[in-house]
């Protein structure tokens, strides 16, 4: 199998995983009507999933040069570290 091969196989279980996770933590905000699990839902959403999607979906789409992609990938990881640690600085 190629490298390119293992990381496109890596890179979807790491989202499906992602989401998988997203999923329980959405369950536990609509459960018990926690803020904190909606937001570290949405963060875990933007650090596994919309990276994935970038790489795969939105890069192909519109053809984003290295650089863009990156700094996409970039902010997508800011902004769900920020929404996480949002949800423990209370």
């Amino acid at each position: 199998m190629a490298l390119d091969s293992i990381t496109a196989v890596a890179s979807a279980l790491t989202a499906v995983v992602g989401l998988f996770v997203a999923h329980l933590a959405y369950r536990g905000y609509r459960r018990n009507d926690s803020r904190t699990m909606r937001a570290l839902a949405f963060g875990i959403i933007c650090i596994a999933v919309v990276p994935y999607a970038i790489l795969y979906l939105v890069d192909p789409l519109l053809g984003l040069t290295d650089a863009q992609s990156l700094l996409a990938i970039t902010l997508s990881h800011t902004v769900g570290l920020a929404a996480i640690y949002r949800t423990f600085d209370r």
